[in-house]
């Protein structure tokens, strides 16, 4: 092992140590708060009544309870003394516990040291301090005298020589455990890091769903990264701060702190299965509720896909309505086991499921108009039938297919590929042209109508006769129905003649239409007929004319001469 390596190991150590240390300290602090501030313990309703209580402690172990100190000292005071007592005392092997007696001193009665025939008091009860108790003077003393006792023998057992030996011993083990697991941690973790950054890797090949790709690799791999991290900090903190009660009741004067941690470790522990115990029976009615749901979704959507297919067919009831009606429904069967579920969640009734209900409600407000409006748009376009997907439509000018319609926008392929989204409170507002409706609903096609403005000098019955004869000669014009010519208006200088033709297929309707324009113009020019659309002016010399030659030259080629 290199240097570099082996100082670096020492650094981590070190600071792992400072860590650990620092925690401890904090823990210890936060432990000493109440006492410290002279709390009253928790759930005593007799400590509540006057001046906060003092507690008289030996090693964070509270030994005596103080509520009414004796002369004009506060309890906090009054226990603050005995501490320092205590504590000498404990210290003190020359002391016999059994040295320590009850002497009546009116108004007080003195709990102190008896020594070669002289008494030396340590702590005096009044009547004050035994009413708060409801106790007798002599009878509070008699329990002061029994728990310091009990305190003292309590620490000579646990501070001889062995037991220091012993607790320095098992922490130096302890420690030498948790460098052993820590390094194999930091070593799994950096296996792990590389497995999932490895390209090569064969198991990190997405993720696969009912024959979906829901995730792709560098997606997979940017998911679990993150919890790897996640996961490494979590296991670091919590076996880190499960260890501190282990080293801290190692040793005599923190072992007292070590049971606290533990019992506050043990409290949580066992209150959070005892939850779960209690969440059972709610958890297995919201399975249910939320199984019965997706059985009822699943059973709507088998329904409306056999009306969607024509295999159930209902008078009043269109296939193209199935869809969406079946989307409605299965949003409404999930907010309804939503609704029934709600009340058996663990938690439901907190404040911060309360507080999660009002932001959700502030932004249902804020955004509900224009969802409102456009579902609603929605909901009538589908039950209008204006259009399906499919169908060759125009909304406001954009030409195309609908790709997608859905309760909120309407999508749109057009002719180049590109796909427009449309609210559909717009789409009600507007004027929409469906291409595709006459041949599904009717069975006829759909007309187109071009324009051509020719000369008063070329007699009309030619100028029919020649629009008729492109018509016949565009393939994507339909013969089903014969096509025709209107002349719509008598202009100053031409005509204007409309062809109105019919086309076979409307998704070929660019095309048909591009083809029909073509085939106008090679029939006026092989007429020698000029089209004097939609406007054109030239200077004439008597001689020239704007008809192209006949027939027309292929691109690239020379005309002859």
């Amino acid at each position: 092992m290199s240097h570099s390596r082996r100082f670096g190991w020492g650094r981590r150590l070190r600071q792992l140590l400072a860590a650990l240390l620092a925690a401890a300290l904090a823990v210890a602090v936060v432990a000493a708060l109440p006492t410290a501030l002279g709390g009253a313990a928790p759930g005593n309703p007799a400590a509540a009544v006057g001046p906060p209580a003092g507690f008289v402690e030996l090693e964070g172990r509270r030994v005596l309870e103080i509520r009414a100190a004796v002369g004009v000292q506060t309890p906090v005071e009054m226990a603050r003394r005995g501490n320092r007592r205590l504590a000498a005392l404990a210290a003190d092997y020359s002391v016999d516990p059994a040295q320590l007696v009850i002497r009546e001193d009116p108004p007080y009665t003195s709990i102190g040291l008896l020594r070669n025939g002289e008494f030396d008091p340590q702590i005096a009860v009044d009547d004050r301090n035994a009413a708060r108790f409801g106790l007798s003077r002599q009878q509070l003393a008699e329990r002061y005298l029994g728990q310091i006792r009990g305190a003292i023998e309590r620490y000579r057992r646990t501070h001889r020589r062995q037991d220091w030996i012993r607790g320095t011993a098992l922490a130096l083990l302890a420690l030498g455990l948790y460098i052993l697991w820590l390094r194999g941690q930091i070593a799994l973790n950096r296996r792990l890091k590389r497995w999932i950054a490895d390209p090569a890797n064969r198991r990190l090949q997405g993720l696969h769903v009912g024959g979906n790709q829901w995730l792709t690799a560098d997606q997979l791999r940017g998911l679990l990264d993150p919890l790897r991290r996640i996961v490494h900090g979590a296991v670091l903190l919590l076996v880190s701060y499960l260890s501190i009660p282990l080293f801290l009741g190692l040793f005599p004067p923190t072992q007292a702190l070590s049971q606290t941690l533990t019992g506050q470790i043990r409290a949580l522990v066992v209150g959070g299965f005892a939850s779960l115990v209690r969440a059972i029976p709610d958890l297995i009615s919201v399975a249910v509720i939320l199984g019965l749901s997706v059985l009822l979704m699943r059973a709507s959507n088998a329904w409306f896909k056999a009306v969607e297919l024509g295999n159930l067919r209902l008078r009043w009831f269109y296939p193209e309505w199935a869809r969406p009606t079946a989307r409605l429904v299965g949003i409404g069967i999930l907010l309804l086991g939503a609704v029934l579920a709600y009340p058996y969640i663990p938690g439901a009734n907190s404040k911060a499921f309360q507080g999660a209900g009002l932001f959700v409600g502030v932004l249902a407000a804020l955004g509900s108009s224009a969802v409102a409006a456009n579902l609603i748009g929605g909901l009538m376009l589908t039950y209008t039938r204006a259009y399906q997907e499919g169908d060759r439509v125009s909304i406001n000018g954009t030409v195309g297919i609908v790709h997608d319609s859905a309760l909120l926008v309407t999508r749109l392929r057009t002719p180049r590929n590109e796909v427009v989204s449309i609210p559909n409170a717009t789409v009600l507002g507007a004027s929409i042209v469906n291409y595709s409706l006459a041949r599904r609903e009717i069975d006829e096609p759909v007309v187109i109508a071009t324009t051509v403005t020719i000369g008063y000098d070329v007699p009309w019955r030619q100028v029919h006769q020649l629009m008729l004869a492109a018509a016949a000669a565009t393939a994507g014009i339909s013969q089903e129905v014969p096509p025709f010519v209107l002349q719509t208006s008598l202009n100053d200088f031409h005509i204007s003649y409309e062809l109105n033709a019919y086309v076979a297929d409307v998704e070929t309707y660019r095309r048909s239409l591009s083809d029909l324009l073509g085939a106008i113009q090679d029939q006026f020019a092989a007429a020698g007929v000029e089209i004097l659309s939609p406007g054109y002016h030239a200077m004439r010399n008597g001689n020239g004319s704007t008809v192209p030659p006949w027939p027309a030259q292929p691109f690239g080629e020379a005309p002859p001469g």
